[in-house]
């Protein structure tokens, strides 16, 4: 089997693989590479490590099937295989609502255009989840679900977004929230940043899982926590408590005078 593309991709990968699987990812450039570039490294080498064969900046110029098996050519050479899975993303079907009648607005990609009240251009029409121009994501559709119905009935409340938090269900779990150092310095912070290698957690070491850290970014003079960024067997738990953190604007001091109990140590 061949998977071609995004983060469904590894996902998927790592399962197939999990069940006996031979598994190849291409990718057009490296593993999440909107990401933290250690995380996208790090797992990288897990996955080779579980005998998946991964081809960076590797684009297919072809795929076929000839009756028994995918052939794939490439750059780098032909790859013949079972299954071949093409996951480069998704695309709402909006475009076929005739929107521009309603005189909605939409993105180039046929995604309606909402502000933080969920309410399209026209002030009456409002739209919610995977058709619009939020993050696609179960739990920013439900947020915004409830929003939605309170506005359209008088009420006035707004989905904040800057401290979502994002997870890849791969083995390690990707986890991420706030602004990474790069994102921090396009908006002129003064950030720096911390990382804490599982080898010196000492619940990993119990659970014999030590693959992955935890990195957290911080603006320097204040200690004020501005993202968070996680690789590791339960990222998608850490990462909550790195969220809070963050939308409440606690310092790093202030999230190291916790009591964890069986958390990551912070103050690492």
């Amino acid at each position: 089997m061949i998977l071609s593309g995004s983060v469904v991709a590894l996902e998927l990968a790592q399962a197939f693989r999990h069940l006996g699987t031979e598994v190849t990812i291409m990718a057009r450039s490296t593993l999440l590479s909107k990401e933290y570039p250690d995380i996208g490294e790090k797992l990288k080498t897990v996955l080779q490590d579980e005998g998946i064969k991964i081809e960076l900046h590797t684009v297919p110029d072809s795929a076929g099937h000839d009756g028994q098996d995918f052939l794939v050519r490439t750059g780098k050479g032909d790859v013949h295989c079972d299954w071949l899975l093409v996951a480069t993303g998704r695309r709402t079907n909006a475009d076929t609502l005739a929107l521009d009648n309603a005189g909605v607005g939409t993105t180039a990609p046929g995604n309606i255009i909402v502000d933080d009240h969920m309410c399209t251009s026209v002030p009456h029409i409002y739209a919610v989840g995977d058709c619009t121009s939020q993050p696609r994501y179960v739990y920013v559709a439900a947020a915004a679900g409830t929003r939605t119905a309170r506005n359209m009935t008088g009420d006035d409340v707004a989905l904040d977004l800057s401290t979502m938090p994002a997870v890849v269900f791969t083995d390690p779990q990707v986890a991420t929230v706030g602004l990474s150092e790069k994102q921090a310095g396009k908006r002129r912070l003064d950030a720096g940043s911390r990382k804490l290698h599982l080898e010196n957690v000492p619940r990993a070491l119990a659970n014999r899982d030590t693959r992955g850290f935890i990195k957290l970014v911080a603006e320097k003079a204040s200690g004020r926590i501005l993202g968070c960024q996680v690789l590791a067997h339960e990222g998608g738990e850490i990462i909550q408590a790195a969220a809070l953190a963050t939308r409440n604007r606690m310092c790093v001091e202030d999230l190291a005078d916790q009591l964890s109990p069986y958390s990551p140590c912070w103050k690492g």
